[in-house]
């Protein structure tokens, strides 16, 4: 990875590793950018964050576009923001946002895939032992696509 230049504003970088893990468990959502060849590609992920792993999970289809681009090149540079509102009267927007970086892996191992599944489904659902039993079968679990962002660098700013 290139020299991280860090944030022109230093008041602004959050500098806490618990605050920028608490972050990504939080958000609702993660943006991905990717490449292949020149060809740029961004996509938005519904994610579960594994503090244990320091990995973010996802799933997918087992082809398409953001397969074809991350088996030409695994690595990613993504973005969680959690939007706190405009503030009126002061033109100014409060958020706080971590950028990670790494490479995707895609899970084979079937206990690795259900302890994914569990923290996705963990994040989402108010019930989610009685999703995990009902939706996460053997059958399920083989027909699901769990790709891996193993971090390895963390930023953020608020």
């Amino acid at each position: 990875m290139e020299k991280y230049h860090g944030l022109r504003r230093k008041e602004q970088e959050i500098r806490d590793s618990a605050e920028l893990k608490a972050i990504l468990a939080k958000t609702q959502y993660v943006t991905v950018a990717m490449c292949r060849g020149d060809e740029p590609y961004l996509v938005t992920l519904s994610h579960g964050y594994d503090e244990t792993q320091n990995a973010i999970y996802f799933h997918c289809a087992f082809e398409g576009k953001k397969i074809d681009f991350l088996k030409a090149n695994n690595r990613v540079w993504g973005q969680a923001i959690v939007d706190r509102g405009y503030v009126q009267g002061r033109c100014d927007h409060l958020f706080s946002s971590v950028q990670f970086s790494d490479r995707v892996t895609f899970v084979e191992d079937v206990k690795e895939k259900r302890r994914a599944l569990a923290v996705m489904i963990g994040r989402l659902e108010r019930e989610p032992d009685q999703v995990m039993a009902a939706k996460v079968t053997g059958a399920a679990v083989a027909k699901t696509c769990i790709g891996r962002i193993d971090i390895e660098f963390l930023s953020g700013k608020r």
